[in-house]
């Protein structure tokens, strides 16, 4: 087996433009099963309609899906013997090209010049969590996820007197429903929101949106969690908020839940908001 960064590269090139372009099955298919309950000719159905014609376009004409094009999340599983440095490099250099191609909005700042850096690589762009696999491939998966449903995210600290939350699941379910009620139709409902207990500030929000990777109609393992994601997606239906704040039935397409351990004094609840276009994929990269 050897590391050919230009194999690797194209690898992650053709993963970066899938996920731009191509809407996951689940999601398109959920957004389907939304407009089928929608009222005829309602503001949902109309607004559900254009999500799905927008879809349509995008994977035919291999453009982006939305014009943000998010920040790019990599989780990659490496085998032992090759250097991250070099798989990282690789995806580095798909990254540019894929702007330069016009796939990836040029999306990273410098937040103490204010300037673009044009080609959405600097300090902490893209983003990379890794874990260590078996020989041979690279497991990559990619999320992109956008400015507008990342500004309502939310994170809360428990006890919550303004919601009667305490340290226990109607708590954290108190805290989501809070969540969707304040992000209206501006993260660009219907939302799918991946949901941390535990953890620190930062791994909160990390595990949140981990969750994120997982298909729709994907229970967790845990009966409790399963039971309060499932509510979850009934209630926050039930606040009538709707795809873009119009009204309707459907406001979250799914709430996935994840935990870590945490601090004694601690009791966080990280909701990562994802708007309806859900872009993610996940490739096997062969090594030769």
């Amino acid at each position: 087996m050897s590391f050919s960064q230009n194999h690797v590269q194209k690898a992650f090139l053709e993963l970066i433009v899938k996920a731009s372009t191509n809407l996951p099955e689940d999601v398109e298919q959920a957004l389907q099963a939304a407009l089928a309950k929608a009222d005829q000719d309602s503001p949902e159905a109309k607004a559900l309609e254009t999500l799905l014609a927008n879809v349509a376009l995008a994977r035919s004409n291999w453009r982006p899906l939305c014009q943000d094009t998010g920040m790019l999340l990599f989780d990659i599983t490496s085998p032992p013997e090759i250097s991250r440095a070099e798989i990282q490099a690789a995806a580095e250099a798909a990254v540019a090209g894929a702007t330069e191609l016009g796939v990836l909005r040029q999306n990273c700042v410098n937040s103490l010049t204010g300037k673009n850096t044009g080609n959405n690589l600097g300090y902490g762009c893209p983003i990379f969590h890794w874990q260590e696999g078996g020989p041979g491939v690279i497991e990559a998966s990619l999320m992109l996820k956008g400015g507008g449903s990342e500004n309502v995210s939310a994170q809360y600290s428990l006890p919550d007197a303004r919601l009667s939350a305490g340290r226990d699941l109607d708590g954290v379910r108190a805290c989501v429903l809070d969540a969707v009620w304040q992000a209206q139709g501006r993260g660009c409902a219907p939302g799918i929101l991946g949901v941390a207990i535990g953890g620190d500030r930062a791994t909160g929000y990390e595990e949140s949106k981990r969750q994120l990777f997982r298909r729709i109609g994907q229970r967790s393992p845990h009966p409790e969690l399963a039971q309060l994601e499932e509510r979850l997606v009934v209630e926050a239906n039930q606040l009538g908020i709707g795809p873009m704040g119009f009204g309707g039935k459907t406001t979250v397409l799914d709430v996935l839940i994840g935990w870590r351990c945490r601090l004694p004094a601690s009791y966080f609840v990280s909701i990562s908001y994802m708007c309806w276009c859900c872009r993610r994929q996940t490739m096997t990269i062969a090594l030769p």
